[in-house]
């Protein structure tokens, strides 16, 4: 199956408590972790390299607060 392109993803903030997994979980270096803090006071990543995503969805389903949306171009 060959990979589609990304147009987008969002990490909703209100969600996010900062545990890293979306960078652990990255295998193609998406992620960094940012200065920005959310509304619960945590520290959030943020996507660095949109470009190196290949939409294995991975981030999206491994995020315990499902903060994390993946948007792929359709019809790819």
């Amino acid at each position: 199956m060959a990979s589609r392109k990304v147009s987008a993803i969002n990490i909703y903030s209100d969600l996010c408590k900062g545990c890293g997994i979306c960078l652990d979980t990255c295998k193609f270096g998406v992620y960094e972790m940012s200065s920005d803090r959310g509304k619960q006071g945590y520290l959030l990543p943020r996507v660095a390299h949109l470009e190196k995503c290949t939409s294995c969805m991975s981030c999206e389903l491994m995020c315990p607060d499902i903060a994390i949306e993946v948007f792929s171009e359709k019809g790819e």
